[in-house]
């Protein structure tokens, strides 16, 4: 199944190692049943630490390797170096060259990637059953078989694509914040000062011998930890990762750092300037590390102070003074000291001096009042809600292996969860606010982010990051005497290459149940009983399809609107119930469809339903809640304006498919300003009325219930919604023609380190009947990591951190886009290898058996690891009845998917892929792209505005 737009497009900006904040389980309220990760933990002689944690609600296995080592370890001059190492893992090993991918596209693997962190890197891949002997040997050979694979070539490939990583962050609104802050909020010899992703100067000097010398000091057994959750016994997992593993060296004592933190003794500012659309203020305050009492009382007062809407700075800057569009506060918990951060978008016009004294006094009156009780109580219900919905996941970036490793790592305890959960439950109104009046009242450090001038240079910004200070001076534990471990027989016959995989697991999907509430909405169910949580969906034949014609944005506004408030409560009573209940509900539209759903704990289930169906039924669309919102709207749509993704996709399919077209209009669904300007609270009930209404809808339900518990349960807050007398509206989703002939619009975006090139064309609708063909021939074409486009820009030119091509799902004619985020100085050259690709593909270079057969084998084998949760089977079952797929369709797409043969998918994408028809659209720094481009004769040349409209030529001046 198919994942949203803005997934895929996520997907496509992080293939490979990536830079992330570490998923750390949010702990519960043990005031309820909590339910308990089980585990056994045993080493093997070589050090290497093993947790296992069984799981068999699903045949797969997910294997996550923690290496003690990440940002924090690296000396002076040596920034970026472990997570530029994480992505030489990646390039393949002794025993197997060539991506690391490859083997595991083959077996079907889910949840497959790498991250890089100040305190660990970590590698993980959720994989069939029947490949765990594969991935655990892929895993083994790079741990103790790596240095031999690893050339220059390796070292300058990654290189590239690690610098293009960076240029990608810094090219995103806020982009060059994270530095700044470390760089004044920790000194200058601590780990913490520098960012994960590093500077360009220290990429660039990275040599062969520091690679090598890098994993001799830290890739050892011994400084590593494996959890295997899921699909296996602990016998299974003894004997296999002493296979495995056992013969690999202990590696070097580590010097293990210790906690060090470091408040600001006085507090201070800076500003900085970047290519946004409105300021942002951050204060950020140094805190302890995880794991210990204070950080626990700081994440609830954080959640008290500012955690949505019903928090205290919220109530303040947002409702009362209206003088921010949002405002937020959060911990970020790292192993050697934390930080605590306000972040606030000041609105349009207002003085952020004004913004900057209401934080100040509201923190003030937290820090001497505390939270209150009731405040207390729902951020540990929110607590607990979390960390209930993450059991349902055995791996990936979250799920039970990520909170296992990270208690072992960090805290020596697989199950330190669970000290953290008692910590909830036992804290109070006065440890809370101890917590925070001890830190809180210490130095921070304040940034201002300003909108860029005309003259903005960001090489030489008010705010330049401070220089990297000696790394000297760290605390540090004693070094371990060295130890003469003994390793395990090698039992492996490496020379053999990587086990082959020969048998996979049968797909477990639920059958599909339906039933009728007695006003006759149609109810489909999908049970699936793993954790007490119930999923309900409402699906609404609209979306923002539906605005095409009227005012643009109202599809997305009306249901925005529809979760503030209702008749009987006002928006913040709605939110205070939401979290009571720990409940998730949510109101929006896609392309074709307008969604309403519910997340719900069991024990909670009847109050959360009645809550629910008051925000479907009876939304007030209030003016104070109108006009609020209406400001955050604006606010949203100049920042897509400023964002080369929301640049891009605002102004290409109104140019694929013509202005009276459903579909042309901005793909983002915010409208336009003049729309959203003009919407009155009679647009927003007439909306709702003419198409949120109980004969344009289905109900769809996936998790611990049944169909006998569920109809009762739907049937007391719906049975008695009558539809209206007047008629369905309809779409405008007529078929459009192919474009005669190339076009090109270009979007200047000033002193941008990157351009994004977008290339479209329209695909058939998502109900087309050589849909799976058309997905496996997209997948060799661009949509995989091995797939042509990303292993041309990224892995052979090294130009983008990852490029490719994907479909959104539409009941009309899809979109086809290709997306490559590349450096500025090769824009020209990536959209000359985009079409060199486009033309080869239906050309003389069309795809080949071995592509379609890869494809086809991943998409097959990674069925079983697809469906794992309950919001993922939700999500299959709602593609199902939106598309008018059978009810078995899940069940039978290995059979569908194997009948696909490279003729058939050769002629999908020659159905798609019509290079003379393609619509460009490049977005970047003008000055530098737009001749080199032109020079291209790509199709004739425009340049357009944010609004897609065209920019008229400056005229010369001459002497």
């Amino acid at each position: 199944m198919r994942k949203p737009l803005a997934m895929l497009i996520a997907g496509l900006l992080t293939f490979g190692g990536v830079v992330s904040v570490p998923a750390v389980a949010v702990p519960a309220s043990a005031t309820q049943t909590t339910p308990e990760i089980a585990f056994t933990r045993f080493t093997l002689p070589n050090g290497l630490t093993v947790v296992v944690h069984e799981d068999h609600k699903a045949p797969v296995v997910a294997v996550s390797i923690w290496y003690h080592v990440g940002s924090g370890d690296e000396p002076k001059g040596k920034t970026g170096f472990a997570h530029l190492f994480e992505h030489l893992m990646f390039s393949g090993s002794e025993n197997h060259k060539g991506t690391y991918f490859a083997p595991f596209e083959l077996a079907g693997a889910t949840d497959m990637n790498g991250t890089t962190w100040f305190d660990r890197t970590n590698y993980f891949e959720t994989v069939p059953t029947t490949a765990l002997d594969m991935a655990l040997w892929m895993e083994s050979d790079r741990m103790g078989h790596l240095l031999g694979a690893i050339g220059q070539k390796e070292l300058d490939t990654q290189r590239g694509v690690v610098q293009n990583e960076k240029r990608q962050g810094e090219n995103r609104p806020y982009g060059r914040v994270d530095q700044n802050i470390l760089s004044n909020t920790y000194p200058g010899n601590h780990p913490y000062q520098h960012d994960t992703i590093g500077s360009m100067a220290d990429l660039d000097a990275a040599s062969l011998g520091d690679v090598k010398q890098w994993f001799h000091d830290y890739y050892g057994a011994a400084n590593t930890t494996i959890v295997l959750a899921g699909d296996i016994t602990v016998a299974q997992a003894k004997e296999k990762v002493a296979k495995y593993f056992g013969d690999i060296p202990a590696g070097p004592p580590v010097p293990r750092q210790q906690a060090w933190i470091t408040p600001l003794e006085k507090s201070s500012r800076g500003v900085q300037h970047d290519h946004v659309s409105q300021p942002r203020i951050y204060r950020t305050w140094v805190v302890p590390q995880l794991g210990t009492d204070d950080m626990i009382s700081l994440d609830l007062a954080s959640t008290a102070l500012g955690g949505g809407k019903t928090s205290r700075l919220y109530q303040r800057l947002v409702y009362q003074d209206k003088l921010v569009d949002d405002v937020s506060a959060s911990v970020s918990p790292f192993a050697l000291a934390s930080q605590f951060q306000i972040q606030a978008d000041v609105k349009e016009g207002v003085d952020p001096a004004k913004v900057e004294a209401a934080i100040a006094d509201e923190l003030k009156k937290f820090l001497a009042e505390g939270p209150t009780q009731d405040e207390l109580d729902r951020a540990k219900v929110g607590n607990r809600a979390s960390f209930v919905r993450g059991l349902e996941k055995v791996g990936g970036f979250g799920g039970k292996a990520v909170i296992l490793a990270e208690g072992q790592v960090y805290r020596g305890d697989p199950g330190a969860y669970k000290k953290d959960l008692e910590r909830i439950d036992t804290a109070t109104i006065a440890s809370v606010k101890a917590a925070a009046e001890k830190w809180l009242s210490k130095g921070d450090y304040l940034l201002t982010v300003l909108p860029a001038g005309k003259d903005f240079n960001p090489e030489s910004e008010d705010a330049k990051v401070a220089a990297l200070g000696d790394a000297t001076g760290r605390p540090q534990a004693k070094l371990p005497a060295a130890q003469n471990y003994s390793v395990g027989k090698n039992d492996v016959d490496r020379a053999k290459g990587v086990p082959e995989v020969n048998q996979f697991p049968d797909l477990s999907f639920p059958k599909l149940e339906r039933g009728k509430l007695k006003n006759g909405i149609e109810v489909v169910l999908a049970q699936r009983h793993t954790i007490p949580v119930t999923h309900v969906q409402l699906q609404f034949n609209a979306g923002y399809a539906a605005d095409q014609g009227h005012k643009l944005g109202t599809a997305s506004f009306a249901t925005t609107l529809m979760n503030e408030s209702t008749k009987s409560l006002d928006s913040v009573e709605v939110a205070k119930r939401r979290q009571r209940l720990g409940a998730i509900t949510s109101v929006g539209c896609g392309l074709d469809t307008c969604t309403a759903s519910l997340n719900a704990l069991n024990d909670q289930l009847k109050p959360s339903l009645e809550l629910f169906a008051d925000i479907v039924r009876n939304p007030a669309f209030k003016a104070d809640d109108i006009e609020r919102v209406r400001g955050q709207w604006l606010a949203n749509i100049a920042q897509e304006k400023t964002q080369p993704t929301g640049l891009a996709l605002r102004t290409l399919p109104p140019l694929l498919y013509g202005a009276n077209h459903a579909y042309g209009i901005p793909f983002t669904g915010s409208g336009t300003e003049a729309a959203i300007k003009s919407l009155t609270a009679a647009d927003l009930a007439a909306f709702q009325h003419a198409w949120l209404r109980p004969d344009n809808v289905k109900i769809l339900v996936a998790g611990d219930t049944t169909l006998s518990q569920i109809i009762p349960q739907l049937e007391a807050v719906f049975d008695d919604w009558k539809a209206p007398a007047t008629p369905l509206p309809k779409k405008n989703i007529a078929t459009v023609a192919a474009q005669p002939k190339p076009r090109v619009f270009l979007i200047d975006r000033p002193d941008a380190p990157q351009s994004l090139i977008l290339a479209g064309l329209l695909a058939p609708s998502s109900k087309a009947p050589n849909d799976i063909d058309i997905d496996v021939a997209n997948g060799a074409f661009g949509g995989s990591f091995t797939s042509r486009l990303n292993m041309n820009l990224r892995e052979d030119k090294r130009w983008a951190y990852g490029a490719g091509s994907f479909l959104r799902d539409a009941l009309g004619q899809r979109p086809f886009l290709m997306f490559a985020p590349v450096q500025t100085d090769k824009t020209a050259e990536s959209a000359h290898e985009v079409l060199k690709e486009s033309v080869a593909v239906v050309g003389d270079k069309p795809l080949t058996q071995q592509e379609v057969d890869k494809i086809k084998a991943a998409n097959i084998r990674g069925l079983p690891g697809s469906f794992e949760t309950a919001s993922a089977v939700l999500s299959a079952v709602s593609e199902i009845v939106q598309y008018g797929r059978p009810d078995d369709y899940v069940q039978t797409l290995k059979q569908r998917t194997e009948a696909v043969e490279q003729p058939s998918a050769e002629a999908a994408i020659k159905e798609i892929v019509h290079p003379q028809a393609l619509t460009w659209v490049i977005v970047g720094d003008l000055k530098k792209i737009e001749q080199p481009v032109r020079a291209l004769k790509l199709g004739e040349v425009q340049v357009i505005d944010a609004d897609g409209k065209p920019v008229k030529a400056k005229a010369k001046s001459g002497k």
